[in-house]
């Protein structure tokens, strides 16, 4: 995510030309295999999508989410940092924690949106202008029935040919989640007009209000 600190006009040409393709997303058919709704009590769910301010940004603009967390996972060091981390030394990857209310959206649903508008699951190591396993797209289960709902998911847009190429998004134990900086909490709605929001991120959500009118909310879900 360092790259996001090149010079603006550098950096406005390589965003707008990565973010281009991705910017309408997609709607995809709803997952076959899902959680049963009717626990009252909130779920977590883990995914990494590229930077995470645009991740984070996305979910929280998800109806039933109730809050979103920027952090770090799927590393094998006993701690992580933004610096240590954006080396790609650390094998962890920018990731989000949504905390969210099953009885208003599913686990299902949420991978829902994250295949469609967060992210281009069709990428391998990078989203955007960012590069690096730091940036991979991945889906971390805390519990055999989110690793059962996620591979069904991924096989299930495989067999639609939802995608023109192969899904590389990986779907693999959640180890640790290990929260980032303060100043990356809630970095889009504090930060609306920066560049790289505007031409990375913003659309992510234009996306999904658009695509997904019946879960999108204009409300923010708490940064914590």
């Amino acid at each position: 995510m360092r790259r996001r600190f090149l010079p603006a006009l550098l950096l406005a040409l390589t965003a707008c030309s990565a973010a281009s393709a991705g910017d309408a997303g997609v709607r995809l058919p709803a997952p076959i295999v899902d959680v049963a709704p009717g626990s009252r009590s909130d779920a977590t769910a883990v995914f990494a999508g590229g930077c995470f301010w645009g991740v984070e940004g996305v979910f929280q603009h998800v109806r039933g989410v109730k809050s979103v967390r920027a952090g770090y996972a799927g590393g094998d060091a006993a701690h992580a940092n933004y610096d240590d981390v954006s080396d790609g030394d650390t094998g962890h990857a920018e990731s989000v924690r949504v905390v969210y209310d099953p009885t208003q959206v599913t686990y299902g649903q949420l991978l829902q949106v994250f295949f469609s508008v967060a992210q281009d699951p069709t990428l391998l190591n990078r989203q955007g202008p960012d590069v690096g396993t730091q940036y991979r797209s991945a889906v971390f289960y805390a519990n055999p029935e989110q690793k059962k709902v996620a591979e069904a998911y991924v096989a299930q847009l495989t067999a639609a040919h939802a995608f023109p190429a192969k899904i590389v998004t990986e779907v693999t134990p959640l180890k640790a989640f290990y929260p980032a900086e303060d100043y990356h909490q809630d970095y889009m709605r504090l930060n609306p007009d920066t560049m790289y929001i505007v031409v990375n991120d913003r659309p992510k959500v234009l996306a999904l209000q658009r695509l997904y009118p019946e879960r999108y909310t204009p409300e923010w879900a708490n940064g914590r």
